[in-house]
């Protein structure tokens, strides 16, 4: 064993996950120092990986006390969407398989681009239901943020192929007579309501970037609706887009 390769080493170690490995007793017996910077990062990886599971089960706490109270479909409701200028709000709703392990779930805004897609696939994977919802820019203005981020949810049940049971909600209570929970700061601690703010983040990123090639001049590919500066710039220049929310600072003073 200790005339393996540092490289050799290193390939071995993806293929340990536990100390009690007996080719792990080998490797820590080696005082090379090219393997003892392999094992120390090795160990590295164990300890990330502990805590993702950790967290994993720490954000499983709301799901798993309503599976114990009998519910066995329940949605997780998020939205995105609701400070930009531009677009529409979206929201998501996510009923998870009962065997469900995505690790790394957290609020879609704690997670790179690269990671949200990633994640996309794994959810869409343990997902028994997906369902999409959107509140027109138009909607917003006739029936003001908070009223359409509502319409948005139901929308998004509305579109679950199967009828939920129960629902946890990020911050938000809907008046459809299903049992749910109002969960502060949600994204970041249940399971479905981090997935569903993943599903709809990633349905309106891309949603916008097609409105930036139909309007290259506002760069909705890389602000999403916020107001950037070139964004503000281009109003100046070009005007007020259909898509734009006209009750919104300051697009209404235009």
């Amino acid at each position: 064993m200790d005339k393996m390769s540092i490289q050799a080493v290193k390939e071995l170690l993806k293929e340990i996950t536990d100390e009690q490995d007996p080719r792990f007793s080998k490797l820590a017996a080696d005082e090379r120092k090219g393997v003892k910077l392999a094992l120390q990062q090795w160990q590295k990886r164990q300890e990330k990986a502990a805590a993702l599971i950790a967290r994993y089960q720490e954000m499983s706490i709301f799901e798993n006390e309503k599976q114990v109270l009998g519910f066995q479909a329940i949605a997780g409701i998020d939205e995105v969407g609701r400070g930009p200028l531009a677009g529409p709000v979206v929201a998501a709703a996510v009923i998870l398989n009962d065997d469900h392990q995505i690790i790394g779930l957290n609020d879609s805004k704690q997670l790179s681009a690269s990671k949200r897609e990633e994640l996309v696939t794994e959810i869409k994977k343990h997902a028994r239901a997906i369902g999409i919802g959107e509140a027109s820019a138009e909607e917003i203005d006739q029936l003001n943020i908070y009223q359409a981020t509502k319409v948005a949810m139901q929308r998004a049940l509305d579109q679950l192929p199967i009828q939920p049971d129960c629902l946890l909600i990020d911050a938000m209570v809907l008046d459809n007579g299903l049992p749910q929970e109002k969960i502060i700061k949600g994204d970041a601690r249940s399971v479905s309501i981090a997935a569903a703010s993943i599903i709809a983040k990633v349905y309106r990123d891309q949603l916008m970037s097609e409105y930036g090639r139909k309007y290259p001049a506002y760069g909705f590919e890389q602000n999403a609706g916020y107001g950037t500066k070139q964004h503000l710039t281009a109003i100046d220049e070009f005007g007020v887009l259909p898509i734009h929310r006209k009750t919104f600072a300051p697009i209404r003073k235009k």
